[in-house]
Formats: C-alpha cells, sequence, structure tokens
C-alpha cells in the first residue's frame, strides 16, 4: 500500500497506519511514527505493547496487514539486503569453537564484497581493527567467541552488528541481563558509532538507559504511540511532584498517616526515607513541616519511571482485541 503522506528525505524510518493481528490478537494498530535520521531513539512500552512486532515489521522479518513500512525511502528487506540496517539481538548464541577476531572478520568480509558489488553505496565497510576497536573489543579478538561472559557476548554482538557501517541499527533490549559495568561498556560503544552520524533506535526495561543515551522517546501501548517526545517533555506530562524526606523513626509513621496528608496521591517509604507522590506539594510540604517530618526534604518533578507508568496505566482510550505481542 502507498503511503499517505509524502517520506522527507531526512526520515530514515517511516510506519504509516500500520496494522498487524495474530488471530484475534491486534498487536499493532494504526501505527504512524517516523524517525528521522541520525537520531538516537528509545521505543518504550510495557509487556505486550508491540514493539516485538514493530521491530520485526522494521527489520522486513514480519508482515504488515494494512499500512507501510519503509527504510530509507523503500522496503525494509531492501535496506536490509544492501546493508544498510544492523540488528542486535536480545540473545542468541555465538558461533562456537572459532576466534572473536575470525567470527568478526568472516561478517565484515562478507559486507565488504556485497559492497563491492555496489559501487555507488557511500558508506565504505570499517577495517576489521577499527571495527574491534569501536566495539571495545579488541583485548577479545583472540579469545573463542563462546567461551565469553554476558557483556563481553554482548559487545561482539555488537560489532556484527555494525561490521557493514549501517545507517540504522536497531538494538533490541541489549543490555538485559548485564551488570552496570557492562551496560556502561556497551553504552559507550554504542553512543561512538551514533556520533558518527547513523540513526539509533533501541528497546528497553532499563528507564535510565532512555533518559540518559535518547535524544527521543517513544512510548506505545496496545500497538499505537501514545507518547513522544524529549524524557523532559515526557515527564512533563505527568502532573504531580515528588516530595522526599527522612523519617526519624520509621515505625512510628504509617502508609495511612502519610498518605492523609494534603494533596498526597501514593507513599513509598523506604527504609528511613519516604516519597510521596503530591498534587499540590506546597500543601504537602506545610502540612509536613506542621508534623515535624522535614528533615533532608527534596521536592522534585515526575521522573522518567513515574512519567512511564502513569501513561501505561492509562489505557481507557485505547482499545484492542487481546495482549499484544
Amino acid at each position: 500500500m502507498a503511503n499517505r503522506n509524502p517520506v522527507p528525505p531526512n526520515d530514515a524510518v517511516v510506519f504509516d497506519g500500520v496494522t498487524k493481528s495474530y488471530g484475534p490478537v491486534r498487536a499493532v494498530n494504526g501505527l504512524d511514527l517516523r524517525l528521522a535520521r541520525g537520531r538516537t531513539v528509545a521505543l518504550l512500552g510495557p509487556n505486550g505493547a508491540g514493539k516485538s512486532t514493530t521491530i520485526g515489521m522494521l527489520l522486513g522479518l514480519v508482515e504488515a496487514d494494512s499500512g507501510s513500512v519503509t527504510v530509507f525511502g523503500g522496503a525494509p528487506e531492501r535496506a536490509v539486503r544492501d546493508g544498510r540496517i544492523g540488528a542486535m539481538p536480545q540473545s542468541g548464541r555465538l558461533i562456537p569453537g572459532v576466534t572473536v577476531r575470525e567470527l568478526v572478520g568472516f561478517v565484515r568480509r562478507s559486507y565488504a564484497a556485497k559492497r563491492g558489488n555496489q559501487p555507488s553505496q557511500a558508506t565504505a565497510v570499517p577495517s576489521l581493527d577499527d571495527l574491534l576497536e569501536t566495539a571495545r573489543i579488541t583485548e577479545l579478538a583472540g579469545r573463542r567467541a563462546n567461551g565469553l561472559s554476558g557483556g563481553q557476548a554482548q559487545r561482539v554482538r555488537f560489532a556484527l552488528a555494525v561490521a557493514g557501517a549501517p545507517e540504522l541499527i536497531v538494538l533490541d533490549e541489549p543490555t538485559t541481563g548485564l551488570d552496570i559495568e557492562s551496560r556502561r561498556g556497551l553504552w559507550t560503544s554504542i553512543r561512538a558509532y551514533a556520533e558518527g552520524g547513523s540513526t539509533v533506535l533501541f528497546s528497553t526495561h532499563y528507564l535510565d538507559e532512555a533518559d540518559d543515551y535518547a535524544d527521543r522517546i517513544v512510548v506505545v501501548d496496545r500497538g499505537r504511540v501514545i507518547a513522544d517526545g524529549t524524557s523532559e517533555q515526557i515527564k512533563q506530562r505527568v502532573p504531580g511532584r515528588t516530595v522526599s524526606f527522612d523519617l526519624d523513626a520509621p515505625a512510628a509513621v504509617t502508609f495511612d498517616s502519610l498518605g492523609g496528608l494534603p494533596g498526597v496521591a501514593s507513599t513509598e517509604v523506604r527504609g528511613t526515607r519516604a516519597r510521596l507522590h503530591t498534587t499540590d506539594s506546597d500543601a504537602t510540604v506545610l502540612a509536613l513541616a506542621k508534623a515535624g517530618h522535614v528533615r533532608n526534604l527534596e521536592v522534585t518533578g515526575a521522573g522518567l519511571e513515574e512519567a512511564f507508568l502513569a501513561l501505561t496505566s492509562t489505557r481507557d482510550n485505547l482499545t484492542s482485541a487481546g495482549e499484544n505481542r
């Protein structure tokens, strides 16, 4: 089906009225989405929001029932075939019995051979040494690919994803199960690659990663976009503020007493620190001052986690035949 709207030349990806169902389950429900070139975009949503199906259609692995998906002005399958898209799955075994250098080198050579048959392709395939350096795996080059830690293996998968110098890389939960140090290391590589002008689309359940690394955040639920903007813009869509303070005697303060304060919508106590989500922070602070609970007081706006939970818990305006994929 032809696009209903013309595709601007700076758009890397366009979803135009896309739907996809699995039997009675509507996974993607009239999705409209445009991704500009050279941006890093986080795709967020609760389980069953339609993220996996959306990524599958972007990579040409899933066919839309209606609407259109275009990548760099053409079909996703062509962009993949031409090496313009690189993908990094959440998991998957690396080939056993070969070294990291052999594995990455093999994939690189396959892209180089294909690129040699396409002289009009502007982007050159990087050298093997540059590729290893980009993924920060030079020191792993002589190691067996199937004998790496989780973080090391993910950096190798990233090297494979960018071996053809793609203009768009798609990362599906790239840091799931990694420790903090491994997560930081992988993101160092991703950011360095993105700074070269490539478009990056990643899904994640670690909202701090979206907050820290994405130029733009797209929140989907039940197969539709429900929020789209910068991290600050997403946060501003949620009314209210959070009042945090230390408790001198946490056992003496109950959830009921905190929840009864003016403006308080919900409460949370972790150890000796209380967090009150309030629609009237001034009234809440004044009440706390009268009660004497004002040690180390802090008033902040909604964080990305609070915004995400508030947005995805409001589903009345969205309809679906069932849970999405």
